[in-house]
């Protein structure tokens, strides 16, 4: 393990996580079909299961064996599902059709009809992003538990912005500041500010974002690693990757988050006692956190597919 890593117990942090749950159906050239579950955010609460947090989901199943399907696969992890779960609507679907080359074209068949979120007594941590923060109907249901969570919880984002699925970049924008300005802790890729703000500096973005009102940004840079910034400091660090091999790349951004926020759990730097805390941290405090995530993200790019790591395994 590294030296910065966190060695505290966050056994007593409960973390609900909002957003979608979908799968994901591979065609290569050849026509054979490949499912397997995917979304971002059902990502982020696997990596968090598996890293001995008590999380709740939030998301948004059809009653159909695609989602009996994904629901097995994240009660088998150890998420629990909110009774809200299961809609009239059928499970979501990422098709990717692959060319001789590899090079994947995407089709969706989305469906976001989230209800009304009740945060579950005793929640210390609130998590979301992705499709499912920006898509209507849902992503109102999603803003509105941000809100309702505030008292007794910290908030984190991670944009994960997909052009073709949430459309004019310009509206985009507009919505996730309104979600960064809800959260305490945002995490984005350089991607992400690559399509938002054009032409601009991560650290640009890092202040205007601090500014909205997040006490930590932290920008995954692939192998380049990461940059990180305290709002009430206006301190900014960066990080070396940890990765030694790469098989490929899926799932590492969200088992990065799924590891920051245990981190920070870990820390004592989150829940609503945690928040001021967090706003006042130092560079130092935040760091065993990022490690953690660094960790986390590397075990993940070692393996194929979305794989999950375990404390025991950083």
């Amino acid at each position: 393990m590294d030296e910065h890593a966190v060695t505290g117990d966050a056994g007593n942090d409960r973390v609900l996580v909002v957003g979608e749950a979908l799968i994901d159906r591979v065609r290569d050239a050849d026509g054979d079909v490949v499912e397997h579950v995917g979304g971002s955010p059902a990502n982020v609460a696997v990596g968090l299961a598996r890293l001995d947090q008590r999380v709740d989901f939030a998301t948004r199943l059809g009653p159909d064996a695609r989602g009996t399907r994904i629901a097995d696969h994240l009660t088998r992890h150890g998420v629990s599902l909110l009774s809200t779960t299961v809609g009239e609507q059928s499970t979501s679907v990422a098709e990717a059709h692959l060319d001789a080359a590899g090079a994947a074209e995407y089709t969706f068949d989305l469906h976001w009809d989230l209800p009304h979120v009740e945060v579950p007594a005793g929640t210390t941590h609130v998590h979301t992003g992705s499709i499912a923060a920006i898509l209507e109907p849902g992503a109102r249901s999603v803003a509105a538990a941000l809100r309702d969570a505030h008292e007794q919880a910290t908030v984190s984002y991670d944009p994960n912005i997909r052009p073709d699925i949430m459309g004019d970049l310009d509206v985009v924008r507009g919505h996730v500041e309104e979600l960064v300005a809800l959260s305490d802790v945002v995490k984005a890729s350089e991607d992400d500010l690559l399509l938002l703000y054009p032409g601009s500096a991560v650290s640009d973005v890092l202040r205007r974002w601090g500014a909205l009102g997040p006490a930590l940004v932290v920008v995954t840079r692939g192998p380049d690693g990461v940059v990180f910034g305290l709002s009430t400091t206006g301190e900014v660090a960066s990080a070396p990757t940890l990765a030694q091999a790469v098989v490929d790349t899926v799932g590492a951004g969200d088992s990065f988050m799924a590891g920051l926020l245990s981190g920070l759990a870990s820390a004592g730097l989150t829940g609503a006692e945690g928040r001021k805390r967090l706003a006042d941290a130092t560079l130092a405090g935040v760091r065993p956190a990022i490690d953690r995530a660094l960790a986390c993200a590397a075990a993940t790019v070692a393996r194929a597919g979305a794989y999950a790591p375990s404390l025991d395994e950083l």
